[in-house]
């Protein structure tokens, strides 16, 4: 696995999650979700590419906040949605 140096890594804060009980558009609507994803700029929590919403990729491109992190227990790997890669 090769990490990318990526210029949207000066997005990412100490966040907080905005939820820990699941993807924040999904508890809405009442959707399942596979993953979740948490945004490093600002701590929205969506869920991931496989679920059928991809509302982390969606929120991301929204308001041009690029890099996640796994919200997966053990996990902590980032990506950048931007460069399609890993951070």
């Amino acid at each position: 696995m090769t990490l990318h140096a990526d210029p949207h890594l000066a997005l990412v804060r100490r966040v907080q999650p905005l939820t820990t009980e699941g993807c924040q558009e999904c508890l809405r609507l009442g959707s399942p979700w596979v993953h979740l994803r948490l945004c490093l700029t600002c701590g929205h929590v969506g869920c991931c590419d496989s679920s059928p919403n991809k509302h982390a990729r969606k929120h991301a491109a929204a308001v041009a906040h690029p890099v996640v992190q796994s919200f997966q227990p053990g996990e902590d790997w980032r990506w950048c949605y931007v460069h399609e890669a890993l951070v």
